[in-house]
């Protein structure tokens, strides 16, 4: 099983409103996050900060709008598809969010590895126009990576997967459960990258034809 970690803490101060509650079509881009991550992650861990308990309340208020009209079976449907009995949504609240994103990831890894997943894949909320295909393409790709390792060695198996677009890296960022866990535990880097660097014995670039992948939104669309 891989968990999803949604990172969804910040104070949205460019957008001018709470960017998980924007909406992107019919769906505000926190639940087309979710949904996204839902493609191929058993579990989903949404990071929340900056007025957490409405954006909580409004996403929770979306997701049972979507059950009661059915509008969820294709989700459902890719949950079977990897193993996962349903569809699992977790909120957790950052309550140091004013530090930065970084927070926020090392919150939602470590929440992420109590589940004890095979792998880890790390969302922001602005990216909510990534394909479902490229997630699930950058799931099996982690996955056959850390297969591949000698089963002696998956366990110290440090190796992030980067998708890339146009020669850009972009999101979402697939981590295997060492370089996840190292991760967690970093309070010395800078950012998400700079532990990437630090901590990573392996990094892969999957290219991708997905321009969702490095198209973030932190102003309000024109």
């Amino acid at each position: 099983m891989i968990a999803g970690v949604l990172l969804a803490a910040g104070a949205s101060t460019r957008m001018g409103k709470d960017k998980a509650l924007v909406r992107a079509g019919r769906s505000s881009f926190l639940v087309h996050g979710v949904r996204h991550l839902w493609v191929a992650c058993g579990s989903v861990i949404v990071v929340l900060g900056a007025n957490a308990a409405e954006i909580r309340r409004r996403a929770e208020s979306e997701f049972e709008a979507l059950v009661e009209a059915g509008a969820l079976r294709e989700d459902l449907q890719y949950a079977h598809r990897h193993g996962a009995g349903g569809l699992e949504v977790h909120f957790v609240v950052n309550t140091r969010w004013k530090r930065g994103m970084y927070s926020s990831v090392r919150l939602g890894l470590r929440e992420a590895l109590a589940l004890e997943p095979a792998g880890v894949m790390v969302l922001p909320v602005d990216h909510p126009d990534v394909k479902p295909v490229t997630v699930a393409s950058i799931a099996q790709v982690m996955l056959q990576a850390i297969v591949a390792c000698r089963a002696k060695e998956r366990a110290a198996f440090s190796y992030a997967l980067v998708p890339r677009h146009a020669r850009r890296r972009g999101h979402p960022l697939a981590l295997s459960p060492a370089l996840a866990h190292a991760i967690a535990g970093d309070d010395g880097a800078e950012d998400l990258s700079d532990s990437v660097r630090r901590h990573a014995r392996l990094v892969g670039y999957l290219d991708v034809s997905d321009p969702g992948v490095v198209r973030n939104h932190n102003t309000p669309r024109r």
